[in-house]
């Protein structure tokens, strides 16, 4: 009995004929048995798995019948299949030949623990087998015997913990004897481990993905119930390959990442590695000055450090270039910086404190022909806006909107060149940073928006900067920095008007504002101005108010003969008595330009007092074309005889005629002749203008039609002609405020209604200089035409408000006559010692007002008298509401009389037909 174990193990491997019941034995018979057999055997499956296995112990068994166990008794059995059956019968009923091999030392007991320990594992898989099982075991109890109760004797452990396992499963579930047929087994586990398995093309291992493959194994397919073990099995499987499915579906999120996360330190390495370079190529000047010379990157900082400016210098030239500090008889004895890029170019830094700001001079010096220097600076939002350089030929109130390529600066007709009829090289940015660029410079000026770029260009030509100055191009300017742009505007505009004048000049000054300039509308032809039209347009202006008539070049017979066409004028000395009697100033439209028909052009050529054709003996003249001229030569104003004899003329005129001063026309720099050379060379055709204007000041000048440099006061700056559209109202506006914000505090705007009527634009530009006097614009047109000339420093009539015989149109110019005595005319003379002394505008943008506040900035459509009032004027067709903004502080409305609490937009105002929007400000105590 005691080889009882050991020839079941041996039946399990094939090695037996025949395996005993298990009741051939008693119980003490088994124990002792197994404790022999102990020592000698191998390590069993248990501990070579490390897995603790209880004992079991077999009770109540008895034999089953041998005929029971036959599955077709009454059917005949073929000789072979009968052999089988012996063989079959030597393992007993139910139980088959496992494929896989057991190993030596293993007997039925430690396999039927094992089973139930991994039954005890997966406590769900076993819960849905006992089902399946129960009704199996119903069935094998009636046709194998009676069933077999199988108890769990726990294995002795020290460990206390493992104690309490035996008595329950892993859930805490009690155990229960569980009812089996004593040779009914499942396939036995498998020894090894499960080899290992490819999924989705990747080699796992099965703990992988099966952590509970010992309960998968415990549900192997037996000979009874295969079927359904089968499914349950797969079915088992399927949700830990869903599960294994998803932990490689982050697999490939955690390598996605791992991809981008290594790019991105790629990109921050070389980001870093960039910028380390470009700092220590970075080098300081004059504390506040960050230029790197490899890339050529110009960033100027504020007194916090904050950068104010940046920009690009010397574009044109090559990007592999190294530069180095010039040799040292290139440096020069002021303090600058000089830089040298070798035989290309050469650049100058140079610093000058004022205290109050901060200045820097940049010099660029090209040493190569066919290098233009240049310099961009960047037109970011957050660097401000730009201003300044006069009006464009797209009227943009700040240069910041603006969109054109290189174009010589200088004066001209801003319906047919870039720029308008005055200019300063002047530019200002709303966060305190301020541009001039030297008069000697050839200045091309850029402002490219795609690439927000404002750019500075020194390049020579052959009409502009034909007078090549230096033998190449040089860009030379200045930028200064202060806190905020008003301050910086007066610093640097900051010049004293009161020099040199006299009371007289004073009291010039003050008519100017008081009283309107009264100008004959120019006629079609020559013969159609006479005296009585001048007489009669005397008449009718008395009812507006006394003032100046201005008479055109008309005067004389041809331009530039400077004497009174007797013809049409037979006594114009007592035609003009009357008009000093009636309270009016008579002033002449003179012109340097003299026309060929003109008894003048002929002593003129003789005394060389002509600018000459270039490269021509001095004695041609160069001709060119102005006005109702065809032909003209130009006075050369470097020639010294030239003032003398204009004097001489004008002298000649005042003291004949009684008049007190002269209208200048100039024209622009464009009407120069194309190949015009003057005995000195002039630095730009600007030049001209403003010599000629400090040459004649001694003969009383009220208005000049181009300026570089602002007059000397009493004269005022005009703008350019307006059309009789409402396009012509807002160009009007526009041209005032740009003109203030680059130092013309004193300007007269165009004829209110229009100085001449286009209605459709031409496809070949004229000069609207020439154009003829408008016929009566509509009166909706002239009424907001003049309730925005109310508020301007000075008013200026063509056509007279009685000419429409309109109650309504009557009764504004009374309206806005009396405004402008009662508000206007105080506070421009209140603010004309500011003006005159900071170069601040006596009209002025809101951005004077409060160059903080951002709204301000972007406001085109108001503007300021001083500082203490805000007009709105409408500047469309049909409107009679508007967006009105005030900046800060409380204003008194001058339609309503109510109080407005400033730093606030007013929508949708209502602007009545007969009434302007106008703001006086309240002291900062008022309280409403």
């Amino acid at each position: 009995m005691s080889q009882t174990p050991l020839r079941a193990a041996q039946a399990l491997n094939g090695q037996a004929q025949a395996l005993p019941y298990a009741d051939e034995q008693d119980e003490a018979e088994a124990e002792e048995a197994q404790a022999k057999l102990l020592p000698v055997r191998k390590q069993s499956l248990g501990q070579r798995r490390n897995v603790e296995l209880p004992h079991l112990l077999v009770l109540n068994e008895r034999p089953v019948e041998p005929e029971m166990c036959s599955l077709n008794s009454g059917t005949p059995t073929p000789p072979a299949e009968r052999e089988r059956d012996r063989e079959r019968d030597h393992f007993g009923p139910g139980l088959r030949r496992n494929s896989i091999s057991l190993p030596q030392g293993i007997n039925s007991l430690d396999l039927e623990a094992l089973r139930l320990r991994h039954q005890m594992q997966a406590q769900e898989a076993l819960h849905e087998e006992s089902q399946t099982e129960s009704m199996v075991d119903d069935a094998s109890a009636s046709s194998m015997g009676t069933p077999t109760t199988i108890m769990v004797i726990p294995k002795a452990n020290d460990n206390a913990k493992q104690e309490d396992d035996d008595s329950s499963d892993e859930f805490g579930n009690a155990k229960k004897p569980v009812h089996r047929d004593r040779f009914r087994s499942r396939r036995r586990a498998s020894i090894a481990p499960l080899p290992a398995l490819r999924l989705n093309s990747k080699e796992m291992l099965a703990s992988d993905f099966d952590t509970h493959s010992l309960a998968s194994n415990q549900a192997s397919i037996t000979s009874v119930n295969s079927l359904a073990s089968l499914l349950r099995e797969k079915m088992q499987a399927f949700p830990q390959l869903i599960r294994k499915k998803k932990r490689e579906t982050k697999d490939y999120k955690i390598k996605i990442f791992v991809i981008i996360m290594f790019f991105i330190i790629i990109f921050l390495i070389g980001y870093a590695y960039i910028a380390y370079h470009h700092q220590v190529l970075t080098r300081s000047y004059f504390q506040k000055i960050k230029f790197n010379s490899k890339d050529r990157i110009f960033r100027i900082l504020s007194h916090e450090d904050k950068e104010v400016i940046s920009g690009h210098l010397g574009v044109t030239l090559d990007s592999d270039t190294a530069p180095f500090h010039c040799l040292e008889n290139h440096r020069r004895s002021d303090g600058s910086v000089c830089i040298e890029w070798n035989g290309i170019a050469r650049l100058h830094l140079n610093f000058e404190d004022k205290q109050v700001f901060r200045c820097y001079t940049l010099q660029w010096q090209a040493l190569r022909p066919g290098l233009l220097p240049t310099d961009c600076y960047e037109l970011k939002r957050d660097n401000g806006l730009w201003f300044g350089g006069g009006i464009t030929k797209g009227q943009e109130w700040s240069l910041s909107y603006a969109n054109f390529d290189f174009m010589p600066y200088a004066s001209g007709d801003h319906k047919v060149h870039q720029f308008g009829n005055a200019v300063k090289r002047y530019f200002i940015n709303s966060i305190g940073v301020a541009m001039q660029v030297s008069e000697r410079t050839p200045l091309q000026l850029g402002i490219n928006r795609t690439e927000n770029q404002f750019c500075l260009r020194a390049a020579n030509d052959d009409f502009t900067f034909v007078n090549r100055l230096t033998p190449l191009p040089q860009l030379d300017y200045k930028i200064c920095t202060t806190e905020d742009m008003r301050s910086l505007h007066m610093l640097m505009t900051q010049q004293s008007l009161w020099d040199g004048l006299t009371e007289q000049d004073i009291a010039e000054l003050h008519s100017l504002l008081e009283e309107p300039v009264w100008r004959i509308p120019n006629q079609a032809q020559r013969d159609n101005l006479n005296e009585s039209i001048i007489c009669d347009y005397s008449e009718n202006a008395i009812a507006m108010g006394l003032g100046h008539i201005v008479i055109n070049e008309f005067w004389q017979e041809n331009i530039g003969d400077f004497t009174v066409d007797r013809v049409r004028f037979p006594t114009l000395k007592d035609t003009i008595d009357v008009l000093h009697r009636r309270g009016f100033k008579v002033v002449f439209t003179i012109q340097p330009f003299i026309s060929t028909d003109s008894p003048n052009f002929k002593d003129a050529v003789a005394r060389k007092l002509l600018i000459y054709e270039r490269y021509s003996e001095r004695s041609i003249p160069a001709l060119t074309r102005y006005k109702s001229s065809s032909s003209a030569g130009v006075l050369d104003i470097t020639n010294n005889a030239s003032v003398p004899w204009l004097l001489e003329k004008l002298q000649r005129l005042k003291d004949e005629y009684g008049v007190k001063s002269f209208y200048l026309d100039l024209g622009t720099g464009y009407n120069l002749p194309h190949y015009y050379q003057c005995r000195q060379p002039l630095d730009n055709p600007d030049m001209y203008a403003r010599m000629l204007t400090s040459s004649l000041e001694s003969a009383g000048l009220m208005a000049v039609s181009t300026a570089s440099v602002v007059p000397k006061p009493p004269t005022f700056l005009s703008t350019p002609p307006a059309n009789a559209t409402w396009e012509g109202l807002r160009d009007t506006l526009a041209a005032v405020l740009n003109y203030g914000v680059i130092g013309y505090p004193f300007v007269l705007a165009g004829a209110i209604g229009g100085d001449y009527l286009l209605q459709r634009p031409l496809t070949k530009m004229v000069s609207f200089y020439s154009l003829a006097q408008p016929p009566l614009p509509d009166a909706e047109l002239f009424i907001r035409w003049l309730q925005l000339a109310t508020f301007l420093p000075a008013m200026q009539f063509s056509h007279l408000p009685d000419e429409y015989h309109s109650e309504l149109v009557t009764r504004v110019a009374q309206e806005l006559k009396e405004v402008r005595q009662t508000v206007v005319i105080a506070l421009l003379k209140k603010y004309l010692s500011p003006s005159m002394n900071e170069g601040l505008p006596l009209v002025r943008p809101l951005w004077m007002l409060d160059p903080h506040d951002p709204a301000c900035l972007i406001v085109s459509d108001e503007f300021s008298v001083g500082e203490e009032l805000i007009v709105a004027p409408i500047l469309d067709a049909g409107l009679e509401e508007r967006e009105v903004y005030l900046p800060q502080g409380v204003w008194k409305d001058g339609i309503d009389g109510s109080l407005r609490k400033g730093s606030r937009w007013m929508h949708g105002y209502r602007v009545p037909k007969d009434k302007i929007a106008y703001f006086r400000k309240m002291p900062d105590n008022t309280r409403f």
